[in-house]
């Protein structure tokens, strides 16, 4: 096998791995396709050149890699690719000062037993406290679990 043969397996693997840790998150078949084909490279350096060609070939490759890691992390891809987006949420302690035990609403999906309910104008995950609820039922608040309501229909 030439060395350019060799030089495109290496790099085709390392561009393989590349894409398989920025595009296609989680092991897939681009990531052990891209591992297979560096140390097919590498094994084939090693089998046509001997051991100190070999050497040569796995240190270049080992210097080719981590020399693009450096590029991208300088180049921002990182910052190209990352979740910007702020998660706001509320604390069970917020429910407590917004919703009262009596409180009524409607049920918007099917409580079984957790669901989405309408109270004040708000949506709110609960639960109910029998077997389940339907959509568009009226209920009343029952009971205030941390980061939930128990709710009843009401009869």
């Amino acid at each position: 096998m030439s060395l350019t043969a060799i030089i495109f397996l290496i790099v085709l693997g390392i561009i393989l791995f590349y894409v398989e840790f920025l595009i296609i998150p989680g092991v897939t078949i681009a990531g052990i396709a891209g591992i297979i084909l560096i140390i097919v490279g590498v094994y084939f350096g090693y089998k046509e050149y001997g051991s100190p060609g070999g050497h040569y070939i796995l240190v270049a490759t080992a210097l080719v890699s981590i020399f693009s890691v450096v590029i991208m992390l300088r180049a921002g891809t990182w910052k190209k690719i990352a979740l910007k987006a702020k998660i706001e949420g509320k604390t069970s302690s917020s429910l407590d000062s917004e919703i009262n035990i009596g409180d009524s609403g409607e049920t918007v999906t099917r409580l079984n037993p957790y669901g989405k309910v309408l109270i004040n104008n708000k949506f709110y995950e609960a639960k109910s406290s029998s077997s389940y609820i339907d959509p568009k039922t009226k209920i009343e608040v029952k009971k205030i679990d941390r980061s939930h309501l128990i709710v009843k229909p009401l009869n």
